[in-house]
């Protein structure tokens, strides 16, 4: 039997001392790879070990030293440190190991390195869960055997032993992810860019840059596509080395996915093929429309118009993602967590065609809210602020140029719970209640899923 560019890998680094720091969801998998590949592991988390529960005597058991604690980064000098995407490549203990001879890398880069097949990765500001969703669903329903994962599904690496050539690695990469990576996938999407995570990135440009990684190191051959609705990304796709592909819902594009007169056109050297209208697409909002199009680009070639059709009458969504969570008494209720930033919750209140009562605020990540300060007045009937940010998303509200008092009508609610019951008592039949935050979860739950799950329940609670 062939051995596997992972087993290939692992036999690479025998002898080596390893570390891996955060043993979270994506780095246990690969925890326990390296230590049944008999390497030699350290585990490093800032959690405490009292917080981990039997996980912390499994990997001891296995053979695995853990590092836990505040000073789980004191000492760092082992030959290869795998790094959580959360930490920046380039705090001190890093950047003393590496001085010291340490390789640093992650569990995504070294994926790129031993995956046998093909790899279409997603990234961008707003839109890539349901982008990469939507691949990986028209890939499915073509026949393929397809592998979900980087910032959604599971952590790929421990399962690349048992992939094959035909198979397909559809993957959503986040600016985290992509800020060391070295190598570019088969097929990238860029799905839109605007400012995010700048608590953690120092600059809007050191975002951007993190960003490109997704099509800069690809060959000729590869292929990049582009939102040529969004100044950024347009500007970007003449730096891409390989093949580009735009898409469009304003206007036509020589090469790629746009809408005409509520038509989805593929053009295709200079033939131009009408697919079907936009109204068959069984989620709702015109920023959906964007991530088919995004979609449909990057399946070109390797799924029919029949199977794209299919998905798009069929597919129900993504969880979290302007969700329907129930009907009471004639208000819909509607779970949109995922959108942590201002641009996402503005897409989702420009999918309803009636004014809304949303519920919005979280932890701060130091971006602007004038866009959504803006958009509030002419969408929103009442505003449930909670969290971090309440102040300064209200601020916005009232500073914008349609703002009049009382429209909307602002409330403020410390408690979560409380900002849910304020949106319903508001709410008469006939209205929409959708938390849209505008801004991560980190304040008071531990990631949008959470947040969005608590937010089901109360509502479930009703």
């Amino acid at each position: 039997m062939a051995t596997t560019l992972l087993q290939q890998y692992l036999d690479s680094i025998q002898g080596k001392r390893v570390a891996v720091i955060g043993i979270g969801v994506s780095n246990t998998p690969l925890i326990k790879t390296l230590l049944g590949a008999g390497i030699s592991v350290t585990a490093c988390d800032k959690t405490p070990r009292e917080k981990f529960g039997p996980l912390a005597q499994e990997l001891e058991e296995l053979g695995a030293e853990l590092h836990l604690g505040d000073t789980y980064l004191d000492g760092l000098d082992q030959d290869i440190i795998f790094r959580s995407p959360g930490i920046r490549p380039d705090i001190p203990p890093f950047l003393v190991a590496m001085e010291k001879g340490s390789v640093l890398t992650s569990e995504m880069e070294v994926f790129f390195q031993v995956c046998p097949c093909k790899i279409i990765a997603v990234t961008g500001s707003d839109g890539k869960t349901t982008t990469t969703t939507l691949i990986s669903e028209m890939l499915k329903n073509a026949g393929y055997t397809v592998h979900l994962g980087g910032n959604i599904g599971k952590p790929l690496l421990s399962e690349a032993g048992d992939m094959k050539e035909t198979d397909v690695a559809v993957l959503e990469l986040s600016s985290f992810q992509l800020m060391t990576l070295s190598q570019s996938p088969d097929i990238a999407v860029f799905t839109n860019l605007s400012p995010n995570h700048l608590d953690i990135h120092k600059s809007m440009e050191e975002y951007a840059q993190a960003k490109e990684n997704i099509f800069c190191h690809q060959a000729k051959e590869g292929l990049a596509i582009f939102n040529q609705d969004n100044d950024l990304t347009l500007e970007m796709s003449a730096r891409a080395p390989g093949r580009v592909m735009m898409f469009s819902r304003r206007q036509p594009v020589e090469q790629g996915v746009y809408v005409e007169d509520g038509t989805i056109v593929v053009a295709n050297h200079g033939e131009h093929r009408r697919l079907f209208e936009t109204n068959r697409i069984l989620i709702p909002g015109q920023h959906n429309v964007e991530n088919y199009l995004a979609a449909i680009a990057a399946v070109q070639g390797l799924v029919t118009d029949e199977v794209i059709l299919h998905t798009a009458e069929t597919f129900p969504g993504v969880e979290h993602r302007i969700e329907l969570v129930r009907t009471l008494n004639g208000v819909r209720y509607y779970n949109d967590s995922i959108a942590s930033s201002p641009t996402r919750t503005v897409a989702g209140l420009r999918s309803f065609h009636q004014k809304v009562i949303l519920i919005a605020g979280g932890y701060d990540k130091k971006i602007p809210f004038d866009l959504l300060g803006q958009e509030v007045p002419g969408h929103v009937k009442t505003l449930v602020l909670t969290g971090a940010t309440a102040e300064k998303i209200q601020q916005a509200v009232m500073a914008g140029p349609d703002y009049r008092e009382g429209h909307p009508v602002i409330l403020r609610k410390d408690d979560f719970q409380e900002a849910v019951l304020a949106a319903r008592d508001a709410a008469e039949e006939g209205d929409v209640v959708i938390l849209s935050p505008a801004c991560a979860s980190f304040d008071h739950f531990k990631n949008f899923a959470q947040r969005g799950e608590r937010f089901k329940e109360i509502v479930r609670s009703l």
